[in-house]
């Protein structure tokens, strides 16, 4: 029996839209607000999805209790409440969009998980603008 489990997550975190070979002037022109040097944060929401067969032992296709953790320690404790562009690996040198963010995000997880699962991950940067991975 294949089947998908979700779960969801929060976390706030502080970025600033910008590449480093570009002009200021072009900087603010692509990036517009989301450019400013003084950053600027959201409250992300975050929707994992694993799906795969269930375990005919446990009724289970993954422990929630297991997955809980591995956002908690993947993606909660790094990045909340932290500015993504100066206190995190992920993004010193990566612009945190939400795209990249949420690219990062499966990749930490998809690590930690078993292959026999499929992951998918969706990040809401605002309640209208949000972004899935894979597609």
């Amino acid at each position: 029996m294949r089947v998908a489990v979700f779960r969801r997550a929060h976390f706030n975190a502080a970025h600033r839209l910008h590449n480093p070979n570009w002009s200021d002037e072009k900087n603010r022109d692509v990036f517009g607000l989301c450019n400013s040097p003084n950053y600027h944060g959201h409250n992300y929401e975050l929707e994992v999805k694993v799906s795969g067969e269930v375990d005919p032992d446990t009724g289970y296709l993954i422990d929630l209790g297991v997955l809980k953790q591995l956002i908690v320690e993947e993606v909660e404790l790094p990045f909340d409440h932290k500015n993504l562009n100066l206190d995190t690996e992920a993004f010193r040198h990566l612009n945190p969009t939400a795209e990249h963010i949420c690219y990062v995000i499966w990749q930490k997880l998809r690590a930690r998980l078993p292959e026999r699962y499929d992951l998918q991950v969706r990040l809401y940067e605002t309640p209208r603008n949000f972004v899935e991975y894979p597609a």
